[in-house]
């Protein structure tokens, strides 16, 4: 019963204050209540429907694409994709019309011409009803991800989800579920896995350069304490509810994905346990009394326990590694991922820049000269495919761009995502589950195996390029 209550306050909670005073909610697009499940549960049982790690959907000559959610990364997608061929873009969505709009304007000069929807909570499910569209980007508030997810899927469309996938472990849950059970692919847009750093990194890996993985470490340090509270910044301040509701790592996967690539977790090995402990709020609820004073609109998020400023969250693996995430978006910090590599013959770190590969000695970094031929010597494939129009057309340094060329270039050629539906659903699930520990004075918490024992067989993420590589970009 305490875990029901808590889920529906969650789903409730997070769903909009009214604008002014009293802290009255208000429905965001509506969900269908079938995806409102029961508290979690860390095991499922039964088998596994279908295994997705390594599938290969059926080639499509022309990928057909419709975008849900064109604020804060929807135009990102939306404009990266316009640039590649074999791509057509046949809708847009958002409840503000303004955004439709203005994203629209990113296709003047090109062959695409989408059709919008906007103004309805309910629009994006008639992107989703179309017979014309093979792939769905899903770029919403959180809370919105699984529910459009499970939808698109259930109507046939491959689906490409923003950061995190979920929010609760059920939720993840069903995503696996319903991909295995549709095998449609669902792929979290994890960028960070696509950062040139990351990349050498895995690929020195694959190589041995580093030895045995002992250890990694990632992180999410960004001072986002102004755009949380900016009225302009996320929409009907969406984020921020986030904030104001849940106490953990509430947003993992930027420094995790790479490392779990780099640990072939799900792929040969996998997680266990994880332990999360959070230091206290020092900031936020001072900051939303601050402008409270200032602005009756800020009255609904004072005398709210916010989540502490630092969360530390360790994980244990089957083969005895260990990975540490770090999640603080309210001090002023640098920025820092972290992605950090511990290995029995070397090391590496990015953040602080510039990034540092160790010798094989272990003992110091090596010279610029030196990593400069690392980084010839070791240079991935997709990197030496594409990497220079990357840096070209943007996006985090490249890339996103990289990202969403991977993607479309992997559906063209029938070849199996570099992420699935299980790093989804995994990754994601740290949160939720650092939440429990949290909440229970850093207690061990068990890891889900969502591959449901195929991670014991599951092939390592394919970057060699010797397939594929076909899809041309023109900017």
């Amino acid at each position: 019963m305490k875990n029901n209550r808590r889920l529906f306050l969650k789903l409730a909670g997070l769903t909009g204050f009214s604008a002014v005073g009293g802290g009255i909610l208000k429905g965001f697009a509506s969900v269908p209540q079938s995806n409102v499940l029961p508290a979690p549960e860390n095991a499922r049982a039964g088998k596994q429907l279908f295994n997705m790690s390594g599938y290969a959907a059926p080639k499509l000559e022309t990928v057909r694409i419709g975008f849900i959610g064109l604020g804060q990364r929807g135009p990102e997608h939306l404009s990266n994709t316009s640039k590649l061929e074999a791509v057509e873009i046949k809708a847009l969505c958002d409840i503000r019309n303004e955004s439709v709009l203005s994203s629209k304007k990113v296709l003047d000069g090109t062959a695409h011409n989408p059709v919008i929807y906007s103004g309805s909570e309910d629009a994006w499910k008639k992107v989703c009803d179309r017979k014309d569209i093979d792939l769905v980007f899903i770029a919403t508030p959180w809370h919105l991800h699984t529910p459009m997810a499970l939808y698109a899927m259930e109507q046939g469309k491959h689906v490409c989800i923003e950061v995190p996938a979920a929010v609760t472990v059920e939720e993840c849950w069903k995503l696996v579920e319903t991909s295995e059970r549709t095998r449609k692919h669902c792929m979290m847009l994890e960028n960070c896995c696509y950062d040139f750093f990351e990349l050498l990194t895995l690929n020195m890996a694959r190589q041995g350069y580093f030895g045995e993985i002992v250890h990694g470490e990632g992180a999410y340090i960004h001072n986002l304490l102004g755009l949380n509270f900016d009225k302009a910044g996320y929409y009907d301040m969406w984020r921020l509810k986030e904030n104001m509701t849940r106490n953990g790592n509430i947003y993992p996967t930027h420094g995790l994905g790479p490392i779990c690539q780099l640990m072939d977790i799900n792929r040969g090995d996998k997680m266990d346990y994880l332990v999360s402990m959070s230091g206290k709020d020092f900031q936020m609820e001072k900051k939303a009394e601050e402008l409270a004073a200032k602005d009756p609109f800020f009255k609904p998020f004072t005398n709210h326990k916010y989540r502490g400023n630092m969360n530390t969250t360790c994980i244990y693996t089957s083969k005895g590694r260990t990975i540490m995430i770090q999640h603080d978006v309210t001090s002023p910090n640098i920025y820092s991922r972290i992605h950090k590599i511990s290995g029995t013959k070397a090391s590496a770190l990015k953040y602080p820049e510039p990034a540092k590969i160790s010798g094989t000695d272990g003992e110091s970094w090596v010279s610029d000269e030196q990593m400069k031929l690392l980084e010839k010597q070791y240079e991935p494939a997709i990197v030496k495919k594409i990497g220079e129009l990357a840096k070209e057309v943007g996006g985090h340094g490249g890339m996103d761009f990289l990202m969403d060329w991977r993607l479309i270039d992997c559906l063209r050629n029938g070849l199996a995502l570099d992420q699935d539906v299980y790093d989804a659903a995994l990754w994601s699930a740290i949160a939720p589950l650092s939440e429990k520990s949290v909440a229970n004075r850093a207690t061990s918490v068990d890891v889900p195996d969502f591959t449901n024992g195929s991670w014991k067989k599951n092939k390592p993420v394919d970057i060699s390029l010797q397939t594929g590589g076909t899809t041309k970009a023109k900017i």
